[in-house]
């Protein structure tokens, strides 16, 4: 056994086959690490380091086979290097056989955190273009919604509106999100295994160029109804691949302010979708046409774009394609030290995941999304920031904001440059994410923000009933929205996708995300199709209301099931993923909300609250070693 060269081991194997394996036939304590935190049960909420507490000699070898099953022998020297600061990153300055470049270069990484290569930067630009498109392509009908019910007939307001013909606006609004939630989202994960990210970016761009322009041309409701379906399975797939290509692709520190790109620059594309509803409102009779049809225009560069982008190397690993992930790694990032520490930490915590993942197909992965423990809770977690976004009421607005206006006593062209203000409001007020999303964290900003939201929207509501011959009848129902959009864009707008898009361990995140996806935009056709005739029964105030308390609903599910994310590998994540529901909910409604309570309502500064997380020293410098573990729990 001594003299066989260890086989590498892929995502795809069974544990039988893993636990068979030379390379990972030695057990944590034979590496020389003191205790292995079972990835199913978690209980002591340890985050660990698959690489941590290995001897050097044991490391060195370990390298050298896989360095060779992958073909990088010349690369062994090298990957040493990398293992080593990936075994214990706070201790890099005393590792020996680092130069002084090298040291500097971990330095810069640690003190400048956003100097990144221009290969990193242009693929978050590539996929912000994806993000656009998304967003322009919700506003288009936004607009629309003004003028082409009536010149197809289903009138839903004025003369000859009938609740008929408020269901068929809806359905047809609907179209883009029943065909994501149906179809889109789900051929995400075999097109991601068999093309990989970028060809999967490809493929839905195309169905976001095509469908637009047929809806720009339709002579009937049924006809704009199927090019919207089909637009729904470019967007449902784009959106399920674009936040994991980009979060797979960024380094842990910055991950989440440039993952959140999606959410923001979504934000852009509803805000140009708004200004070309204002561009073409004066046109005549086609307005809705060119309203539809404009939003081929962005999705154009991203056609064009994505092969100039690298392959995301966490994909190159899952498929045993170990020499083209370090080329990937080495755009990716500043150094080529980086890059093969990157490698092989992947690499050995993919191992790691496939002792309790085992074998699977489409099928039995989609299924393990709901058995396997450490996978179910990232389902859990996943499905209820994503149902939050829908519940939070953003996008009665985004969808509706037109009609709303209209509803409040706004003329056409009011209405539109109200939703204008709307739209650039969305996406300004996204930008302090960017930095806040990885210091405050995903969990904070959600439980901050959710509050805000649920009052400015009731507000809102409450403001219609002001007489419409006030002045202030108009004014203060555009500022209750813009405000509520203030408070939404920089916490439930990026939250959902960047987190869905980290939670799930390598060998279900297409899979995973595809679920997360699809209970978005499914609860979104839901409300598409639902919101004309809630505001037909209820009238704003009680729409508005309505809303305000399913904000509340929202705050208290991700209160107890949303652990927090920030600043760790996609990887450790396993490790936070593992802490049994139980343990996590105990937590913060026995230590978490007591201390909140007495510190910031009873304003007692001496109160101190017992993190829930123990970090070993050789994964987080920040949080050092001693960190109290949690007590008890049992598995959810």
């Amino acid at each position: 056994m001594a003299d066989e060269k260890p086989a590498i081991v892929q995502t795809d194997k069974s544990s039988e086959e893993y636990n068979k394996s030379g390379y990972d036939g030695m057990t944590g304590a034979e590496r020389g690490r003191p205790q292995v935190v079972d990835l199913n049960r978690n209980v002591t909420a340890r985050i660990q380091n698959p690489l941590a507490g290995i001897p050097r000699a044991t490391l060195f070898k370990n390298v050298e086979d896989f360095a060779y099953e992958a073909g990088m022998a010349e690369h062994i020297p090298l990957i040493q290097k990398g293992a080593l600061v990936a075994q214990n990153p706070p201790d890099f300055e005393q590792i020996a056989e680092l130069d002084e470049d090298e040291k500097a270069a971990l330095r810069n990484e640690a003190l400048h955190k956003w100097r990144q290569p221009w290969s990193l930067y242009f693929t978050v630009i590539l996929c912000s273009i994806g993000a656009a498109v998304q967003g322009w392509d919700q506003t288009g009908s936004n607009g629309a919604n003004l003028s082409w019910p009536r010149d197809f007939g289903v009138p839903n307001e004025g003369e000859g509106a009938t609740d008929y013909n408020t269901w068929i606006v809806g359905v047809v609004n609907a179209g883009p999100y029943i065909g994501s939630a149906a179809i889109g989202c789900w051929v995400s994960d075999p097109m991601n295994y068999y093309i990989g990210r970028r060809g999967t970016i490809f493929i839905s761009a195309i169905f976001c160029l095509l469908p637009v322009i047929g809806s720009a041309v339709a002579q009937n409701w049924e006809q704009l109804f199927v090019t919207r379906l089909l637009l729904g399975i470019g967007m449902g797939a784009k959106a399920s691949t674009v936040p994991i290509y980009a979060a797979e692709n960024c380094p842990a520190a910055i991950r989440g302010g440039l993952v959140m790109s999606w959410q923001m620059w979504t934000a852009f594309g509803i805000f140009l979708g708004f200004c070309a509803n204002l561009a073409v409102y004066d046109v005549g009779d086609i307005a809705w046409r060119l309203q539809l049809g404009s939003a081929f225009i962005p999705a154009i560069p991203l056609l064009i774009g994505v092969y100039f982008c690298p392959e995301s190397p966490r994909w190159y690993i899952k498929k045993g394609r170990y020499d083209r992930a370090f080329k990937s790694l080495c755009r990716l990032r500043n150094t080529r030290l980086q890059a093969a520490r990157d490698l092989y930490y992947i690499f050995a915590q993919i191992n790691e995941e496939a002792a309790i993942i085992g074998k699977s197909n489409y099928l039995t992965r989609f299924v393990e999304l709901f058995t396997i423990p450490r996978v179910r809770r990232a389902t859990l977690a996943s499905f209820v920031v994503m149902l939050a976004q829908q519940m939070c009421g953003i996008n009665i607005i985004a969808f509706y904001s037109s009609t709303v206006f209209v509803e409040a006593g706004f003329g056409p062209l009011q209405a539109l440059l109200a939703s204008f203000g709307f739209g650039l409001v969305n996406f300004v007020f996204a930008w302090p994410a960017v930095w806040t999303i990885d210091t405050w964290g995903r969990r904070t900003l959600l439980l901050f923000t959710f509050p805000q939201m649920a009052w400015t929207l009731l507000a809102a509501g409450l403001c219609f009933l002001i007489p419409e011959d006030n002045r202030a009848h108009l004014g203060l129902i555009a500022f209750f929205i813009f405000l509520f959009a203030a408070f939404y864009s920089p916490g439930e707008g990026p939250v959902p996708f960047t987190y869905s898009a980290e939670v799930f361990p390598l060998s279900h995140r297409e899979v995973g995300m595809s679920w997360a996806v699809a209970t978005c935009l499914f609860w979104a056709a839901v409300l598409s199709i639902t919101f004309p005739r809630l505001l037909r029964a209820f009238h704003p105030v009680g729409a508005f209301g309505f809303y305000a308390g399913l904000n509340v609903t929202a705050l208290v599910l991700i209160f107890l099931f949303v652990p927090e994310t920030k600043q760790r590998t996609l990887e450790e994540l396993d490790y936070v993923f593992a802490v049994p529901t139980r343990t996590h909910m105990s937590y913060q409604l026995f230590k978490a909300l007591p201390w909140w309570f007495n510190r910031y309502i009873m304003r007692r500064k001496g109160a101190r609250l017992e993190p829930l997380y123990q970090f070993d020293s050789a994964v987080a410098a920040d949080q050092g070693a001693a960190v109290v573990a949690v007590k008890g729990g049992t598995t959810y």
